[in-house]
């Protein structure tokens, strides 16, 4: 499609956000019934009494460890210890650890590729799950099919996002969307990746070369104090893979209303069984990304319409959250709830008396570090 038929387009999607800005949409199906489960009597937790050095010292050290779109495990740990289904009486629990060396225990690891706790891909596959995690079940952002950090049965979850500063940039619901396509956010990673052929597989430097120029695209290394009223005058707002396939792009596009244009083979997104993710996004191939302008510009009306219809939702933003106070529906109650459905335990999770499945040595050898 010529630049001289896209702007057009572009002008009439703009309109015809602003008319039906404050429509909404209820998720049908089993995802619509699945947002809206409530775990509270559906399970019970043990959570250990852990020495302070390793939950509130370690926080009190860093103030980033409350706003870093890694706190999802430090919300979570708060979370349990005053919610419903807390137990103190590890017998009665549903997720505990000793009786099954860790196949009835979950670990949150909101990391780059999750429990492969390494930042470049390359080597957290050298790296793989932490052998003493790979009987549990795992509660992480990273997800992609068919790799060795995303064990088989875990919850994907979204990054953290800090719902309070969200709420205070809200912009009023009637405000047009007059920005086609938004991003901010690196192109190149330098520092880390010098020659430019690693970090991202490439898909930013390809928007990047391809689209600075468009009129149509609004992107830049700036992050400006304007970055979430920007995102909620954007009718779509990139979402391309980095270091790791996610980022909190996705939970910023789906709260502001802004349609997520997913670039991230093979990405598996964050509760995909509550969250119709092929209804309120664009999914674009990384070999695709230099014909962007050509796809987002050919999505019919009517398509863009519905899709910001269900972002509406209320329910949809609270999955994605992590609110301080926990509220119902949030992103705890749905950690809650993929646990809740892996009930009960299959009886092949249970060792028999004296039996031993983990090797509390193996890995590398930094790994064995005292704190």
């Amino acid at each position: 499609m010529g630049m001289g038929r896209a702007l057009p387009l572009a002008l009439l999607l703009f309109s015809a956000a602003l008319a039906t800005a404050q429509d909404t949409e209820r998720i049908e199906g089993s995802a619509g019934d699945v947002l809206e489960d409530d775990p509270v009597g559906r399970l019970k937790v043990y959570v250990y009494e852990l020495p302070t050095k390793y939950n509130k010292k370690m926080v009190a050290k860093d103030s980033r460890c409350l706003s870093h779109m890694f706190a999802a495990e430090i919300f979570m740990h708060r979370f349990l210890l005053s919610s419903a289904i807390r137990t103190l009486n590890p017998e009665e629990a549903d997720w505990f650890y000793t009786r099954t060396e860790g196949a009835d225990h979950f670990f949150v690891v909101p990391h780059d590729f999750g429990a492969c706790f390494h930042y470049q891909e390359e080597k957290a596959i050298e790296r793989g799950v932490l052998p003493l995690l790979r009987r549990a079940t795992l509660v992480q952002t990273f997800g992609q099919k068919d790799h060795v950090c995303l064990k088989e049965g875990s919850i994907t979850i979204p990054p953290y996002a800090p719902p309070q500063k969200m709420k205070t940039h809200l912009v009023p619901p009637e405000t047009p969307r007059s920005i086609f396509v938004y991003f901010r956010g690196l192109f190149y990673d330098t520092a880390n990746d010098p020659e430019g052929g690693y970090y991202a597989r490439g898909a930013r430097a390809s928007v990047w070369e391809n689209f600075k120029n468009n009129p149509l695209f609004d992107i830049s290394t700036d992050h400006p104090p304007t970055y979430y009223e920007d995102m909620q005058r954007a009718v779509f707002c990139l979402c391309p893979l980095g270091w790791a396939p996610w980022s909190p792009r996705l939970v910023e596009a789906v709260v502001f209303g802004c349609i997520p244009v997913i670039i991230a083979d093979d990405i598996v997104l964050p509760f995909a069984d509550a969250i119709p993710w092929e209804e309120i996004g664009v999914f674009v191939a990384e070999d695709d990304v230099p014909k962007l302008d050509t796809i987002l510009t050919s999505i019919p009306m009517e398509v863009i319409l519905r899709k910001q219809r269900l972002l509406a939702n209320p329910s949809m933003k609270q999955a994605m959250l992590f609110p301080q106070p926990a509220q119902p529906g949030d992103a705890f109650h749905q950690i809650l709830n993929g646990l809740a459905r892996k009930l009960p335990h299959g009886k092949d999770v249970f060792l028999k008396p004296g039996q031993k499945v983990l090797n509390w040595t193996e890995g590398p050898r930094g790994d064995l570090k005292p704190w």
